[in-house]
């Protein structure tokens, strides 16, 4: 990487993202897990319930802090590193960030006070209301954030103005109902659903096996494993869609996932296991699964997917009709829109490929001069760095079929009664639930590089460069501020990481049942029974 203003820039926004999306979806999973025991503890009367949910919200409320503050850091930077971004998309951004901040923060934020202060001041019904507000408020917070991304990744519902140099908003509903953002909705919601439930079940394990709490591990292990058997399997299947949305919306990004150099005729292979040479641009060696790729991508066995070099060519098409889109615009910028209706007329039709000719920028000084060599080498920028969206890919999927073996076998081994005997006589299982617990977030982090890393050079996928939406920082300013940003992190991290152990290690505040006392002591753990 470059030292300059847009790879640092770049690197810090990554940064803080991807250090931030640390509690995102533990937030959004507890919330819905403390509002699901607190159902049942209102249900049933019985004051166990009441105490995990107490014991699972002090997590809940550490982690939702960290959330808070390192959100509130990542809009401060639109605004610091990203000021051209933030002028282009204001019309676009504004309202689904402002409906977040309003209807879905300040909700969450109200009723998270009532939760931690509020049991000894509301009834048994009126805390659970404010429980699952909290829930609600957390995925609805989750919505707005992905509609805005959605729109990213699928600029629809709007148009650029050329007189304001703006995207401005033709049709809000088109923007609200993008289905790149909804697949992204859902699948990451689900993505936080499951590192809820393994986070949940990495912990009671440990309880288990330290012979502490043992009455709230099991239940905990059993909603946590039902929990997130289902959300693991949901996660694979809305995953699927958000594959087939790529193949209509992003190609070079699909292209890239799977190593894709050439046109693959149907029905597409997936390649299992690959090894990319960006250099000269085809795999040294592959291992592909016949079919698997054209049921992901393209739900048949009659399409092609097209490849990386394919996808090339299409951009220099794209850029060559791009240049007169950017020819035109500056003539209507020139005169202050006061030109023939001609040249509106042909900005019109080629404006669709204005952000390629951007790509030009950086390789020809004049554009409308641009030789074959720069054409080439700005369509050929377009293509993101395949090692990592190809390795990435494959770690998150691996790690989503591992969730659906671990939370399906603890579902079966709490249904059927066997928590007791797998303690005593299979610990190893407890084991690698208690290693398994960072590997949510591991998977969630490569999804996230998925979706960023893979739309570049794009901050708007096929509209807007990123190098072109910098604010005018220096390279001393942007890495200071980086460096700040490293600094202040690491110091939060680690208060947050010390204050899980301390409260974990702790456990329950309300005292602990006897390990084998006649009223905890019974088998299976029918849920509704509980």
């Amino acid at each position: 990487m470059e030292l300059d203003v847009v790879s640092l820039s770049r690197l810090q926004f990554a940064m803080t993202a991807l250090y931030h999306f640390l509690f995102v979806p533990l937030t959004i999973g507890l919330s819905i897990l403390l509002a699901t025991m607190e159902t049942v503890y209102v249900m049933t009367g019985r004051e166990i319930w009441k105490r995990m949910v107490k014991f699972w919200g002090t997590l809940f409320g550490i982690n939702f802090v960290l959330g808070v503050a390192t959100g509130l850091t990542m809009e401060f930077q639109f605004g610091m590193n990203w000021a051209y971004f933030s002028q282009y998309v204001g019309d676009v951004f504004g309202a689904p960030l402002a409906i977040e901040g309003l209807m879905a923060f300040f909700m969450e934020a109200t009723f998270v006070g009532l939760f931690f202060f509020g049991w000894d001041r509301l009834s048994k019904r009126q805390h659970l209301a404010a429980t699952w507000a909290v829930a609600i408020g957390t995925n609805f917070s989750a919505l707005w954030i992905l509609i805005a991304n959605g729109w990213m990744q699928h600029p629809i519902g709007s148009e650029f103005n050329p007189e304001t140099m703006r995207m401005e908003v033709t049709s809000f509903f088109d923007v609200l109902f993008n289905p790149v953002a909804q697949a992204k909705f859902v699948h990451t919601v689900s993505a936080g659903y499951v590192t809820a439930a393994i986070f949940m079940l990495g912990i009671s394990s440990w309880y288990m096996l330290k012979g502490r709490h043992v009455a709230i591990a099991r239940r905990s292990i059993a909603i946590a494993s039902a929990f997130g058997f289902a959300s693991a399997l949901s996660v694979v299947v809305l995953g699927d869609e958000s594959g087939y949305e790529a193949n209509l919306n992003q190609k070079m990004k699909l292209a890239t996932i799977e190593a894709m150099w050439e046109t693959e005729p149907a029905p597409a292979s997936f390649n299992l296991i690959a090894f990319p040479d960006m250099a000269k641009r085809d795999n040294s060696f592959a291992i592909e699964v016949p079919y698997v790729m054209g049921l992901i991508a393209t739900r048949s066995l009659t399409e092609e997917i097209p490849g990386i070099k394919e996808l090339v060519e299409s951009s220099k098409d794209r850029i060559r009709q791009g240049v007169i889109a950017w020819d035109a615009l500056q003539k209507i910028r020139s005169t202050n829109g006061d030109v023939d209706q001609e040249v509106r007329e042909t900005f019109q039709i080629n404006q669709h490929n204005l952000g390629y000719a951007y790509l030009l920028l950086p390789f020809a000084a004049d554009p409308l001069n641009a030789t074959n060599e720069e054409i080439d080498a700005a369509a050929w920028s377009a293509v993101p760095n395949v090692w990592p969206m190809f390795y990435a890919f494959r770690i998150m999927v691996a790690c989503g079929f591992f969730f659906i073996l671990l939370t399906g076998v603890f579902f079966y081994l709490a249904s059927s009664g066997k928590l007791d005997h797998l303690r005593r006589n299979q610990r190893w299982i407890l084991q690698i639930a208690v290693l398994s617990i960072p590997l949510p977030w591991i998977a969630c982090e490569m999804g996230w590089i998925i979706a960023e890393y893979g739309r570049q050079p794009w901050i708007i996928e096929g509209m807007l460069p990123t190098a072109q939406a910098v604010s005018n920082l220096s390279v001393t300013e942007v890495l200071l501020t980086l460096a700040g940003f490293v600094l202040l992190y690491t110091v939060l991290l680690v208060i947050e990481v010390a204050l899980m152990i301390k409260y974990i290690r702790k456990g329950p505040e309300d005292g602990e049942l006897p390990e084998h006392s006649p009223a905890e002591a019974a088998t299976p753990i029918p849920m509704a029974a509980e």
